[in-house]
């Protein structure tokens, strides 16, 4: 409890600076795919939520393109900062069916876009299952949505013909006891899939465990999760090229390693190595890198994880001056990280070594309640 509440000051404890910085586009070296391909950012704008696109050049910048309505309200968490959301994954893309994905916490709701390039047509809007959605799972054709009110939920999904299709009898309980709009140390944070399938995992603030279910073949899940104690705040994940989950703890500001099991239990790889930032809460992988957003400090941090298994700190101050740094994503040469005290989103290059390099800081329209970012 004393480190929650160390990370609760930290987060509020950010000064916002209103302004807004363009850099000259640098680029790394060589060619990149980018040229014609968007970034998606979500406002999360509890009145009427709305995806802000940019274009996307070769350079890595970005160019504000239009604002799509996804149909649905946006939503903040109570106690929250500058993560109204206090998750990873809000705002998802599905490559192989042109989809992105929008959780509308305010009403219930997730919206579904066709994607071509930076332009989006909304296709439907749907009851996520639950009260508060904040996540999405991908696995191949199966989507699982995560609510983080209530009781928590996840309830499952089809893609076929460019739609979203319920699955009956798919939704599972996390009982977490929650109120219907969750305090935001005491949310869920993550929902994913294992590389293969076999599993979905949700990370819990509420009782600090990791939630792992068996996936079957139907798209169904376990009755219920094993629950796995780990703590402080377990947060966000990605997986290694070996399909360990990389996992965050916000709580001490550290990464670690773990082996997901046949049984759903999870068993340590590494011992957690500290980035000596402040309240660590999201992380994407990119070019052989963990990049780390680090909310209390305004920074990202830079780990490397070893064939074996073990967590390197590479660089803990790897970008800076992003106050109340939160969701990121990478595609290419380019990282792109939302500041959620700022309402924009800092572009940088990565270089040799996974090196950071300032590129563009872009304004998002109605981005005061921002959360959620993918690029196409």
């Amino acid at each position: 409890m004393k480190t929650q509440i160390r990370l609760v000051g930290l987060v509020f404890g950010v000064i916002a600076a209103a302004v807004v910085v363009a850099i000259p586009g640098q680029a790394a070296g060589g060619s990149d795919d980018s040229s014609g391909r968007g970034v998606f950012v979500q406002t999360n704008d509890p009145s009427a939520n709305s995806i802000a696109a940019y274009h996307r050049d070769e350079d890595g910048s970005l160019t504000f393109a239009e604002s799509y309505s996804t149909g649905g309200r946006g939503g903040r968490e109570a106690g929250a900062g500058s993560d109204p959301l206090a998750t990873q994954g809000s705002l998802t893309l599905v490559p192989d069916a042109g989809l992105l994905l929008a959780v509308n916490a305010g009403s219930d709701t997730i919206s579904v876009f066709h994607v071509d390039g930076d332009r989006l047509e909304l296709r439907q809007v749907l009851p996520s299952g639950g009260p508060f959605p904040t996540a999405f799972a991908v696995q191949d054709n199966l989507v699982y949505v995560l609510d983080a009110g209530g009781q928590g939920f996840v309830s499952g999904y089809r893609i076929a013909g460019g739609r979203l299709h319920p699955i009956e009898g798919s939704t599972r309980t996390l009982l977490l006891g929650n109120a219907p709009v969750p305090f935001f140390l005491s949310s869920p944070a993550e929902v994913g899939f294992t590389p293969g399938g076999e599993h979905l995992i949700v990370t819990t603030k509420t009782h600090n465990t990791v939630d792992v279910f068996s996936a079957g073949p139907d798209g169904r899940l376990s009755a219920a999760p094993v629950k796995n104690a780990e703590a402080p705040v377990p947060f966000a994940f990605v997986f290694d090229h070996e399909g360990r989950l990389i996992l965050n703890f916000a709580g001490t500001s550290s990464l670690e390693t773990f082996t997901v099991n046949s049984d759903n239990t999870i068993t340590p790889v590494s011992a957690p190595v500290s980035d000596t930032q402040a309240a660590l809460c999201w992380v994407t992988a990119a070019r052989g890198y963990e990049y780390t957003s680090n909310t209390g400090s305004g920074s990202v941090s830079q780990f490397r994880i070893n064939p074996d298994g073990t967590v390197v700190l590479v660089n803990a101050v790897a970008a800076s001056g992003i106050p109340g740094a939160t969701d990121s994503a990478a595609t290419g040469r380019f990282l792109y990280v939302q500041s959620g005290l700022l309402s924009t989103v800092h572009v940088f290059s990565i270089g040799s070594g996974g090196s950071l390099t300032p590129v563009q800081v872009v304004a998002v329209p109605g981005g005061g309640s921002q959360e959620g970012i993918a690029t196409s």
